[in-house]
């Protein structure tokens, strides 16, 4: 097991650099499209490496154990590349509207400047609200010890804490990050209701849509199946599975969009 996983990992480091390395030397890809993509590999390569080079080391110990602030990090390392995907791929749909919807106006609205925006908007948004997450779980106090999965995820730190904990806050938090991510959703939903109307229009616009839409909507929709995989376990799965599979299932997205978004 631990030769797989560490030929798995090297494998997604392998494809995502390549990639990163490609759209880096090859000038012709200095475009705003492929700088999202890059993006998109860079968030690949930082999700990962917040869990496989621990899992490699816990596959080698007689028993896994991680300190509070080590769970802490890699609970906000895994919350904020899971967020800043679906950041990237609400990014992605609006540069996809602008080519496609507005082709008048992309060159004057995508600039250097505004492309450097959305790319910090996509990193930065995630980033500064975990941040304020982890902060806030620091200051629980814990009355147990043990997780029942192979990694760390907030909810799973805080299932940790006293019955007396304040966690007010934490669901004040918890709401603000559903609301922000549900409204990136529905905006990829209102730029794809667009592009489709204005594709069935011309024909140029069908072929550009199915060489760079399409590809993008796949990831989409992986993405998606993979993270609403493991809830839906949670509230209408069966208890019965073994805990390797369900360990499994906590890491789809760890395992599937990283190999599968630079192939695509």
């Amino acid at each position: 097991l631990f030769s797989l996983t560490l030929m798995y990992y090297c494998l997604i480091l392998f494809f995502n650099i390549s990639l990163i390395v490609i759209i880096v030397l090859d000038e012709n890809l200095h475009e705003p499209m492929y700088i999202f993509l890059s993006s998109f590999c860079i968030n690949a390569v930082y999700g990962t490496t917040g869990f496989y080079p621990k899992f490699l080391s816990d596959l080698l110990l007689s028993s896994q154990t991680i300190s509070f602030e080590g769970c802490l990090l890699q609970a906000f390392i895994m919350y904020s590349f899971a967020c800043c995907d679906l950041s990237i791929l609400a990014v992605m749909a609006f540069d996809r509207y602008l080519a496609i919807c507005r082709p008048l106006h992309y060159h004057s609205f995508m600039t250097k400047r505004r492309l450097s925006q959305l790319v910090c908007f996509s990193w930065l948004t995630p980033l500064c609200i975990f941040s304020i997450n982890a902060v806030q779980t620091s200051r629980l106090k814990l009355c147990s010890i043990n997780i029942q999965r192979v990694l760390c995820l907030n909810w799973l730190i805080v299932k940790l804490a006293c019955p007396e904990a304040d966690i007010f806050s934490k669901n004040i938090t918890a709401y603000a990050i559903a609301v922000i991510y549900v409204s990136h959703g529905f905006f990829i939903i209102w730029t794809y209701m667009h592009l489709i109307k204005t594709c069935v229009r011309s024909r140029e616009d069908r072929s550009k849509f199915m060489q760079t839409c399409v590809p993008h909507l796949i990831s989409l929709i992986v993405f998606l199946v993979v993270m609403f995989f493991d809830p839906a376990y949670k509230q209408f799965g069966s208890m019965d599975l073994s805990r390797s599979l369900q360990n499994f299932i906590a890491i789809e997205f760890l395992l599937i969009p990283p190999v599968m978004n630079p192939l695509i």
